[in-house]
């Protein structure tokens, strides 16, 4: 390898973990942020107002069934896109946005769900169990759209060939994301559904 390729390599590399570095700070920060969510979640359920028998939304537990398999969609695209198997990488990318609008779906439909039991976020017929599970949830809906748009460009820049088994760097860095805010949502779920 000439002293020329070996440059415009190592600034290659250097590039890719800065931008992977970057994306870990913030993860970082966000995971800060939930850490805070969830520890006023955790104080306040000492209020005598808590709801002690409040069960979370049948949709919640499909959305996050749907959202285990963004993450599944996404690795697959990866590797996919690794092997230049471009139609693939295609139909896995397509696949992930599908399931992250389902997400979204399902979540909208678990509000309803917990509206129609007559609890409400806001207002003078609020809970304050109900807000908080509100505010975390929207925080999470948020940092999930962001991930929406960038999957839209990661899938516009596929399209444009701008990806191949030498550059994944976009493919790799959404499903980095994609695969924390799964995981997010799992620990959310979760923390919801045995701290309530």
């Amino acid at each position: 390898m000439t002293p020329d390729k070996l440059t415009v390599a190592e600034e290659k590399a250097r590039n890719e973990r800065s931008y992977k570095l970057l994306l870990l700070f913030a993860m970082l920060s966000m995971t800060m942020m939930f850490a805070g969510l969830t520890s006023a979640f955790v104080v306040s359920k000492a209020r005598a107002d808590w709801l002690k028998n409040f069960q979370l939304p049948m949709a919640f537990y499909f959305s996050t069934a749907v959202i285990i398999g963004c993450s599944v969609t996404f690795h697959l695209a990866k590797k996919s896109i690794q092997k230049d198997n471009r139609s693939a990488t295609t139909s896995y990318l397509l696949g992930t946005l599908a399931l992250g609008i389902l997400f979204v779906i399902f979540q909208f439909m678990g509000f309803g769900q917990i509206v129609a039991q007559g609890y409400y976020f806001t207002g003078s017929a609020s809970n304050i169990t109900t807000t908080f599970l509100y505010v975390v949830t929207v925080v999470h809906l948020a940092h999930l759209a962001g991930g929406l748009i960038s999957l839209l460009i990661i899938i516009y820049n596929h399209f444009k060939q701008k990806y191949n088994a030498t550059q994944t760097l976009g493919i790799e860095l959404g499903a980095m994301y994609w695969h924390f805010l799964d995981l997010l949502w799992v620990y959310l779920f979760l923390f919801l559904y045995f701290f309530k």
